[in-house]
């Protein structure tokens, strides 16, 4: 109980740096929609979406016998693509921003484990951190709306595929409960377990 409920601690603060991460590079590709929305802190209380920071993690959590992994989201950061001083890539940096800062963090909790002899303790914690922010990168690089992947789709998709967009954006929200409880996330999980393990040159013990 105690690991699950740290989990969700990390999971929060890890969703929380990936919306700060998008607004501050659009911040700094000249828009400050988020500056503005006050979305750049690290409150949790402002980035807290009903669906994906709590009845998400929730029915995972029921639906894993609380044994995890848990996902979910953040409420989005509000960016205004017309303030961009980049318009032909803006909107790609800034959807990379997310899960690049989530791999980053999780690689640099990976690293001291492969390099040092940590104790049990330490060791836990900075493994959980780690494989959660594997888990949020790779979960968030996914192709379906409201996730980061789906606009870096739409960043190359050609404009005879606007139908196709908008589909994916009217269903989005079925089609990502249809992936996440029906074997999707395993992918998801296995992935993070094999970048964690590299990186870590340790195997996951929980």
């Amino acid at each position: 109980m105690a690991i699950t409920i740290f989990s969700l601690i990390v999971l929060l603060f890890s969703v929380v740096i990936h919306e700060v991460a998008h607004g501050s590079v659009a911040l700094y590709l000249g828009d400050p929609t988020a500056k503005y929305a006050k979305r750049l802190t690290l409150n949790p209380i402002r980035h807290l979406d009903l669906f994906g920071s709590i009845i998400l993690p929730i029915l995972m959590l029921i639906a894993t016998f609380g044994r995890g992994p848990v996902f979910g989201w953040a409420k989005p950061v509000p960016i205004n693509p017309n303030n961009l001083r980049d318009r032909k890539w803006g909107e790609l940096k800034v959807s990379l921003a997310g899960p690049a800062t989530n791999i980053v963090v999780g690689i640099l909790f990976a690293l001291p484990i492969r390099f040092f002899n940590l104790p049990g303790s330490l060791f836990l914690f900075f493994s959980i951190v780690s494989i959660y922010n594997f888990l949020l990168a790779i979960f968030n690089l996914i192709p379906i709306p409201p996730l980061d992947g789906s606009h870096i789709l739409f960043s190359f998709l050609p404009f005879k595929y606007a139908r196709l967009k908008m589909a994916l954006q009217q269903y989005s929200l079925f089609i990502l409960i249809f992936f996440i409880f029906f074997g999707g996330i395993n992918v998801v999980f296995f992935a993070s377990e094999f970048l964690y393990n590299i990186v870590s040159g340790q195997r996951l013990l929980f």
